[in-house]
């Protein structure tokens, strides 16, 4: 099957599903799944039960789609998502947003886990993306263009919207948040970066580095939708601070910052 008529059927399947389609839609990284605990009167659905989605096989990840509410906000919430290192393309890490994008979505918000490259960043803080780098290797979009999604190439002057970080801003400060700001490096893992990598990553402006958000955005931006990424910082990166690198810290970390996501997540939702 054509790839548009896969991410088509994948869509037409959430549309009979549910009444009032989503133009917010939100993506939880590594940890942040219990933002949908604040989604009102919801309907969710695993990734398995919807045609042509990939499983996500990651810790962390619950793998399901909730519709419902937010602040009466009709939303889309992915508690999970896929990376590159378990072994999908980019076509498979990307079909979500896409599946989005047709079913009308206009603002995208991003959120993951990432290690903090910036040596005043502590784990626990709350970065808005203002801009990436993107180290994994491969763009989302190489390859024949398909038009009904996108131009052949898109500008990226401003993939992450100064109006949705602006409103970032206002809703962190409602909450009592303070938030910072930096540059995303993608990396595709699954291996964490050597010191001298992270060295390297400081050197080019890079404030923080993950496995993930990088694609998504891309593709969002071929298809004209705001996009908005928040990084949970979950752990110092390899060589700041001397101590070695686990997954379950990663994931200890988001889910103590989760209230202060969700909060946040809530807040920009209300917002718009």
């Amino acid at each position: 099957m054509d790839y548009y008529d896969k991410v088509s059927e994948a869509a037409q399947a959430i549309r009979a599903r549910v009444g009032q389609l989503p133009s917010i839609a939100v993506v939880l990284g590594s940890g942040l799944g219990g933002f949908t605990d604040r989604v009102h009167d919801g309907n969710s659905w695993s990734y398995e039960e919807l045609p042509h989605w990939p499983s996500s096989s990651v810790a962390g990840h619950a793998g399901r789609l909730v519709v419902g509410t937010v602040r009466t906000r009709p939303v889309a919430v992915l508690a999970g998502r896929w990376h590159l290192y378990e072994r999908h393309d980019l076509r498979s890490v990307t079909l979500a947003v896409r599946v989005l994008g047709l079913l009308g979505t206009k603002a995208l918000i991003l959120t993951n886990a990432a290690g903090g490259i910036n040596t005043t960043f502590a784990p626990g803080d709350l970065m808005v993306v203002d801009d990436h780098i993107n180290l994994m290797g491969l763009n989302p979009l190489a390859g024949l263009n398909d038009d009904r999604f996108g131009p052949r190439f898109p500008d990226m002057t401003e993939v992450y919207s100064s109006r949705l970080r602006a409103l970032a801003e206002r809703a962190g400060r409602d909450a009592g948040i303070a938030l910072r700001h930096g540059i995303y490096a993608g990396v595709a893992g699954p291996s964490y970066e050597t010191p001298a990598e992270i060295r390297y990553l400081r050197m080019i402006g890079a404030d923080a580095v993950g496995m993930s958000t990088v694609p998504e955005a891309i593709v969002a931006r071929h298809m004209g939708i705001e996009v908005l990424a928040i990084s949970c910082i979950s752990n110092l990166a390899a060589g700041i601070d001397g101590r070695r690198l686990d997954h379950a810290e990663v994931v200890d970390t988001t889910a103590r910052a989760g209230s202060s996501v969700a909060a946040l997540l809530e807040g920009i939702i209300g917002h718009l």
